[in-house]
């Protein structure tokens, strides 16, 4: 069967005896044409099934009214927060919001990238995928003019507005914890150091383990992409270690619980042979038994400031407006994983 052919406003101008410019003004509610006009156009274009070219439109205006937002994994909470925040405050301005996934994929993140220019948006808010090292695509999105804004993953080389967590400080706070559960003997399942976040996560692990005069060893860090599949795996090579952990802190509560089920396969103790300590907050790090102890992210608010930096852009575009850096302090939610004191309390009651 042949496709049914595209009505058009040319269409409706035929049927209402009018010109296309006419129809056009009708649709776009000008002042000069009058509300009898508007009406018929609106009905006969209701008849004919008609759908508006927006990005045909965008070129003429130069405005789109659109906003794309690019995020590694729709499956995490934290992502899925930012968004609905996003959308919440760029919906109440007038602004629709499309969302592409890049699965952490580079090669997925440049396409998107890529449709997201040809549909004329006029910002985009983007994470980036773990595989990201090349920056050229998130360099033509500012060779082009069009205000990015980065949140929670970012590079500084872009130079451009960032929304995040303290993620060096984070690192600190979740060490400083576990050593006053009476850890010793720390390790961690962090994201790629290529990525700034989890550098910076890495860099703050070694230095509090420096702090308390704790050593640091090779064999009891790894780099992956924090998913399920990758928590289990590793997890089971540090218990194979001689001489294995007595805590870990893991950069992702997806792999967090990956390492949770390995140790409860295995008949360990959490925590009073393994503290285990995640990242993000995820709503299931809670309802686990036993729960994880997490970093919260603090995702609407990093959200709210996102759509609120593009918003700025938007309405200052003459103006000298200085980079938005916003760093907000991230909060360490202690759960049973890791809390021994809890256990010795309720042993002595």
């Amino acid at each position: 069967m042949a496709n049914k052919k595209k009505s058009t406003i040319k269409d409706i101008a035929n049927v209402l005896g009018i010109t296309p410019s006419a129809v056009s003004k009708a649709l776009n509610n000008h002042p000069r044409i009058s509300q009898q006009t508007k009406d018929a156009v609106l009905q006969v274009a209701e008849n004919l099934n008609y759908q508006p070219n927006h990005l045909a439109s965008a070129l003429r205006k130069g405005k789109s009214n659109l906003v794309g937002v690019i995020i590694p994994r729709a499956s995490s909470n934290f992502f899925s927060s930012v968004i609905e925040k996003i959308e919440e405050v760029l919906n109440d301005r007038g602004y629709n919001v499309i969302i592409a996934q890049s699965n952490e994929s580079y090669e997925k993140e440049c396409k998107s990238i890529e449709a997201l220019l040809f549909t004329q948006v006029d910002g985009i808010i983007a994470s980036m995928a773990n595989e990201t090292v090349k920056l050229d695509y998130y360099n033509k999105i500012k060779q082009k003019g069009i205000p990015l804004i980065l949140f929670d993953r970012g590079e500084n080389d872009l130079n451009v507005d960032y929304v995040g967590i303290d993620d060096y400080l984070s690192s600190h706070m979740v060490i400083d914890h576990l050593v006053e559960q009476g850890c010793k003997r720390i390790a961690h399942i962090g994201g790629f150091s290529h990525t700034r976040i989890y550098k910076n996560r890495i860099r703050g692990y070694k230095d509090a383990l420096e702090k308390y005069n704790l050593p640091f060893e090779s064999d009891l860090i790894y780099e992956c992409n924090l998913r399920k599949s990758d928590g289990r795996e590793i997890m089971k090579k540090l218990l194979e270690l001689p001489k294995r952990p007595d805590g870990v802190y893991v950069a992702g509560d997806y792999a967090a619980l990956g390492a949770l089920g390995v140790m409860q396969s295995q008949n360990i103790k959490i925590p009073e042979d393994v503290a285990l300590v995640g990242f993000t907050n995820e709503p299931f790090s809670e309802i686990v038994t036993p729960g994880i102890s997490s970093v919260e992210q603090h995702s609407e608010e990093i959200g709210r400031l996102a759509a609120e930096t593009f918003l700025k852009r938007v309405d200052l575009p003459q103006e000298e407006v200085s980079l938005n850096k916003m760093i907000l302090k991230p909060e360490l939610i202690v759960r049973a994983s890791s809390n021994r004191n809890l256990k010795l309390a309720n042993i002595s009651r």
